[in-house]
């Protein structure tokens, strides 16, 4: 019997996100090119006698109901399967919240994946991505995890070649970017051609293990309505650029925008110029860090 489970929920970068279109029941059609990064929330599972669910998190501002995606995932294994113990969840966070890093998705990814192992429901990796897929979109990728191209409302997942390794720089300014916000104002009939990312551009050049090919070709088609309601995310992107980062691109519906670097001595440098130095009031949250490119649970 597994009585605890110490688990890991890594956050997530867009090294491509487009918007195909808006789909008739309000949602829209996507394809991005989805990268797991080494920046991730710590997930404590303690099996209880008592039934029910207890979470925690160390953020105060976080709830700790079923308006927590963690909290929502573990009822929906438990109350399938009519598990009667309880669970205790303290969740630790470091991925930025509300900040297009996916945090809370890979939260719900970690504790699905945690429940089944806990309890022994036996459910395959691809029988929790259907069962994410009710929580958030996100999801099943965050279960997934490594590199892929999401398409549909991101949850048609292709494994794609992974990133070749260099160091990531991530800042998230002071703000916090509401997803809804984004989506309902981007208007994609006013948008030039040249606003869309080549997604297949990105798969080739991961293909080929082609570094610059995938940074030349970064792109984030909601960049559009996120950097003129929060110039900050240009002001980042330019500094990053300037300290030495191949390219720069906001994650997901932003705020946060990283940096891909192939100096580490520049990419530390540049760290400790966000974190520390003049540039330090542009970011609340600051991370040198790598790609990660293992699977479900590893």
């Amino acid at each position: 019997m597994i009585k605890h489970l110490g688990l890991k929920a890594y956050g997530k970068i867009n090294l491509g996100l487009d918007v195909v279109r808006k789909r008739e029941d309000g949602y829209h059609e996507v394809r991005m090119i989805m990268q797991t990064v080494r920046v991730y929330d710590k997930i404590d599972l303690v099996r209880s006698e008592q039934p029910g669910i207890r979470l925690e998190t160390n953020l105060y501002y976080l709830p700790d109901n079923e308006n927590n995606l963690g909290y929502r995932a573990a009822k929906l294994l438990m109350d399938e399967f009519g598990v009667t113990e309880g669970v205790e969840i303290k969740m630790k966070k470091f991925i930025p919240v509300a900040a297009g890093m996916a945090g809370g998705s890979s939260d719900a990814a970690a504790v699905l994946f945690g429940v089944n192992k806990m309890f022994s429901l036996g459910l395959t990796t691809e029988q929790l991505m259907e069962r994410g897929v009710k929580l958030g979109a996100d999801v099943p990728y965050c279960i997934m995890r490594g590199t892929a191209l999401s398409e549909g409302i991101g949850e048609i997942l292709t494994p794609l070649p992974p990133m070749p390794q260099c160091q990531i720089l991530i800042a998230k300014p002071p703000i916090s970017v509401s997803t809804k916000f984004v989506y309902e104002n981007l208007n994609l009939p006013s948008l030039s051609r040249d606003a869309h990312p080549n997604i297949d551009k990105i798969a080739k050049a991961l293909a080929s293990r082609d570094f610059y090919g995938v940074a030349d070709n970064l792109g984030n088609i909601l960049e559009t309505v996120t950097i003129p309601a929060h110039p900050v995310i240009r002001e980042i992107k330019e500094k990053m650029m300037e300290l030495g980062a191949v390219n720069a691109l906001m994650s997901g519906s932003g705020p946060t925008v990283f940096g891909l670097f192939v100096n580490p001595a520049a990419a530390q440098e540049a760290y400790e110029e966000m974190r520390y130095g003049s540039a330090k009031s542009l970011s609340k949250q600051v991370y040198l860090t790598s790609f990660y490119n293992n699977k479900a649970g590893k």
